[in-house]
């Protein structure tokens, strides 16, 4: 399982840090791909295989318009010495990632954000707005 947040940098040959607790769960290899909201997905080689087979079985994620291009941007990153991953020209240009990075973990896998969009999305939702989807879980 994947959680919390961390925060790095990239450096000018496109490498960054991935958090430790994260490259554990991953693997030695993982592979990284654009998704909704200008943030990339990390995600364990099993998780991928549960993506395609979601896709492949789901009437409604038949077309290459969502299969093609989700996996057509996937790459596969194999942390280095130090941890670090290095990510493709293109899919820092998709997540407008510069300098400052914010890596989360939600659940199975782990998001990569431009930290400036992550701040302001967190700051975009009151935390009336918050209180009240977490009283849906019942807990």
């Amino acid at each position: 399982m994947f959680f919390g947040r961390y925060d790095y940098t990239i450096d000018a040959k496109g490498r960054m840090n991935f958090p430790a607790k994260f490259r554990d769960a991953m693997g030695e290899s993982f592979v990284v791909l654009e998704w909704v909201d200008n943030c990339l997905f990390a995600l364990p080689m099993e998780e991928v295989q549960r993506l395609a087979d979601k896709l492949e079985s789901d009437e409604l994620m038949n077309s290459w318009a969502v299969s093609g291009d989700l996996f057509s941007t996937a790459c596969e990153v194999v942390p280095d010495k130090q941890g670090r991953i290095l990510l493709p020209a293109e899919l820092r240009a998709y997540a407008g990632l510069e300098k400052d990075v914010t890596i989360i973990g939600n659940r199975n896998h782990a998001e990569i954000w431009a930290t400036e969009v992550w701040n302001a999305r967190r700051a975009a939702v009151t935390n009336d707005q918050r209180a009240e989807q977490l009283r849906k879980l019942h807990l």
